[in-house]
C-alpha cells in the first residue's frame, strides 16, 4: 500500500483507506503534449513547462478526487449522526423553514415593509371618511331599529327551533305508532316469512 494514496487525516471516517485514482483526468490529452500534433504547445511555453504544468494538474486532480471521497465519508458520517439522533429529513426542514420565517422576520426589507403598512393604517384610520363611516355604524349598532330587529330575529330563530323540536316529536310519535299497529305487524310477519323462505 503506497502511504502517498492513504488519508491520513486522523480524524476522517477513511483513515488508513487506499485512495482510488483511476478516474483521474491525466489520461485526457493536453492542448500542446507531445505527440498531439493536431494541438501545438500555446506560444511563449516550453515542452518543459507544459510537462510541469501537466504534473501539477496530476496532482490537482488527484487532490480533489480525494477531496470528494473525504466529502463524501463526512456527508455518510453526518447522515448516521442525524440519524443516531433522530433527526430526520422531515424535522430538518420544519427548522429550516423556522429559521428562515426568522430570517425574513428581521430582514431590514420586512421591518420597513411593517413599518410602512404601520403608517398606512394609521392614516387610513384617521381619515374623516373612516371616521365617518364608523361612526355611522356604531349609530347603527346602538339604533332602536337595530335592536328591535335584532330581537325579532332572534325570537324568530327561538319559535322556528321548538316548532321544528315539536314536528321531530310528533313524526317520532307517529312512527312509533305505526309501528306498533296491527297491519305493520302483520306486514313485518309476511317480510320475515318470506326472507326465511328466501
Amino acid at each position: 500500500m503506497d502511504p502517498a494514496s492513504q488519508d491520513i487525516n486522523l480524524n476522517s471516517p477513511n483513515k488508513g483507506l487506499v485512495v482510488d485514482h483511476t478516474d483521474s483526468l491525466s489520461d485526457v490529452p493536453v492542448e500542446g503534449a507531445v505527440g498531439n500534433s493536431a494541438n501545438p504547445l500555446p506560444p511563449g511555453l516550453t515542452e518543459e513547462e507544459a510537462e510541469e504544468l501537466r504534473t501539477e494538474l496530476t496532482k490537482v486532480e488527484e487532490e480533489i478526487n480525494t477531496l470528494r471521497q473525504v466529502l463524501s465519508a463526512k456527508e455518510r458520517h453526518a447522515a448516521e449522526l442525524k440519524r443516531k439522533l433522530g433527526l430526520s429529513p422531515l424535522n430538518e426542514l420544519k427548522q429550516n423553514i423556522s429559521k428562515s420565517w426568522q430570517d425574513v422576520q428581521t430582514s431590514n426589507a420586512y421591518v420597513r415593509t411593517t413599518e410602512k403598512l404601520g403608517e398606512w393604517n394609521e392614516k387610513v384610520t384617521s381619515l374623516e371618511l373612516y371616521l365617518s363611516a364608523s361612526a355611522t355604524l356604531d349609530d347603527i349598532a346602538h339604533s332602536e331599529a337595530y335592536k328591535k330587529t335584532q330581537e325579532t330575529l332572534s325570537q324568530a330563530g327561538q319559535k322556528t327551533s321548538a316548532a321544528l323540536t315539536t314536528v321531530g316529536t310528533v313524526i317520532s310519535k307517529r312512527l312509533g305508532d305505526m309501528r306498533n299497529s296491527a297491519t305493520f305487524k302483520s306486514f313485518e310477519d309476511k317480510m320475515g316469512n318470506l326472507k326465511v323462505s328466501i
